[in-house]
């Protein structure tokens, strides 16, 4: 799904070092603060019913986040996939902190090619997550989304509205739930790919 402009309920500022910064309010956010780098801009997206003085906290707090991280990716950037189990633990690891505030601390993520009916899957009794190898042709953005869908459960098992909630702080999860859509109506075409249209084994 797009994402909206700048000037489309976006309200643009710059950092005193001249960074580009976003501010994202939705009515659809309730409590949680996110941000991002999208397109060379930094974003930060945070609930419609924040005050003023609440936004700039908050984008004070978010940058310096983002600037800890120092990462200006989005998805058109060029970030080498996590091709190892390791590096895919320590994106875990970064995903967890930026959109699920580091409660979800699983015990061992892993690619695997023996999941062929699902794109990943988590034991959240274990902590362990597993992701199918084949999501690793796929963009960044939508690798992330999956292993974010894991994370959440370990911290919410069933698809209850808790658990959707967790997912509100990626701005990719409706346009991720797309593609892999459009994945799998490709495949039942006889297009080579995966059958799955959920995350979760």
């Amino acid at each position: 799904m797009p994402r909206p402009s700048a000037g489309s309920g976006d309200v643009p500022h710059v950092t005193d070092d001249g960074t580009p910064v976003v501010v994202r309010r939705s009515a659809r956010r309730r409590r949680t603060v996110a941000a991002f780098w999208e397109d060379g801009n930094a974003v930060v997206a945070i609930p419609a019913s924040f005050s003023k003085s609440q936004e700039r906290e908050w984008v004070g707090r978010m940058l310096a986040r983002l600037q800890k991280q120092g990462e200006r990716g989005g998805r058109g950037s060029n970030k080498r996939r996590p091709a190892s189990d390791e590096a895919l633990a320590q994106h875990a690891a970064h995903l967890s902190r930026t959109y699920l505030g580091g409660r979800a601390v699983p015990t061992s993520v892993r690619w695997v090619t023996n999941q062929n009916s699902r794109w990943g899957s988590a034991t959240p009794a274990e902590g362990t997550i597993r992701l199918s190898h084949k999501l690793q042709s796929m963009p960044q953005w939508v690798i992330d989304y999956v292993l974010l869908h894991e994370l959440a459960h370990l911290l919410v098992a069933g698809h209850t509205a808790a658990f959707w909630q967790l997912l509100e702080a990626y701005p990719e999860t409706e346009r991720a739930k797309a593609f892999l859509e459009g994945v799998a109506f490709a495949t039942s075409r006889g297009m080579p790919g995966d059958t799955s249209t959920d995350a979760d084994a």
